[in-house]
């Protein structure tokens, strides 16, 4: 949440992205703050094709009766919680200082945001019956926020719900992918993609945003970039000052 300074498109910001001034990086650069990395957001058309690469990919897995792939479902909520905690603690505890997650931390993450999922853009593919895979969306909550005049007391909050029941949300926006390491390179992105777009055709949804990929990890820079019609919709850069000048300043590694 509220990760790096905007540096590149200069657009209404999703829920709990945050948005600056341009003259906001000649500022940090003057002091001596230098780039780290880069976070950039990818825009897509839902509705568009996907490229051949992904269908080639969704194609082959989705003949192989070892995969499966299953949407949300509100009334599961704690199975899909022990599924996410699963992929969460494989694909990133232990990378960039990030701890493992509990069990009950991935019920209690759900529980919160269960009043804004829409189990329709939340996915999981599995191979053999264990989670291997999730791609987690959000409508982009400030669709209906902008509605409550910058306040969320009793009022506000009723209003909110009867906003989201009537007004339909037409944007949504990545939250969470990942692909556990023995799965990763081998198509399931592709799978998992393909899947997905069966059932956003039937939803609202006309645009798409994925959120923070850094520049630093190529690979889901290459998944974006290979989805189809995508296109750099904004970059949020995270910057590093070296205050004690004996060190040596170095941009965040590849990963």
């Amino acid at each position: 949440r509220w990760w790096g300074l905007v540096t590149k498109g200069y657009q209404p910001p999703l829920y709990c992205m945050n948005y600056n001034p341009p003259y906001y990086v000649q500022l940090l650069e003057n002091f001596g703050c230098k780039v780290f990395y880069h976070q950039i957001c990818f825009g897509f058309d839902p509705r568009k094709e996907l490229s051949e690469k992904v269908k080639k990919r969704h194609s082959e897995h989705a003949l192989n009766p070892d995969f499966s792939f299953k949407t949300m479902a509100m009334g599961k909520l704690e199975d899909f919680a022990l599924d996410f905690h699963t992929v969460y603690n494989k694909a990133w505890a232990g990378h960039g200082g990030l701890k493992e997650m509990k069990k009950e931390q991935a019920l209690q993450l759900m529980k919160k945001l269960k009043p804004v999922l829409d189990p329709n853009i939340c996915y999981f593919v599995y191979h053999k019956g264990i989670p291997v895979a999730l791609f987690i969306n959000l409508p982009d909550l400030n669709q209906w926020f902008r509605h409550l005049n910058g306040k969320f007391n009793l009022l506000a909050k009723l209003k909110f719900l009867w906003v989201k029941a009537t007004r339909p949300c037409t944007k949504f926006t990545g939250l969470v992918f990942g692909i556990v390491p023995e799965f990763q390179g081998q198509g399931v992105d592709g799978y998992l993609i393909g899947e997905s777009k069966k059932v956003i055709d039937s939803r609202p949804y006309t645009e798409y945003e994925m959120q923070w990929i850094g520049d630093f990890n190529p690979k889901m820079i290459n998944v974006a970039e290979n989805l189809g019609d995508t296109f750099r919709s904004r970059e949020l850069t995270t910057y590093r000052h070296i205050f004690d000048p004996s060190k040596t300043f170095e941009r965040h590694p590849l990963i």
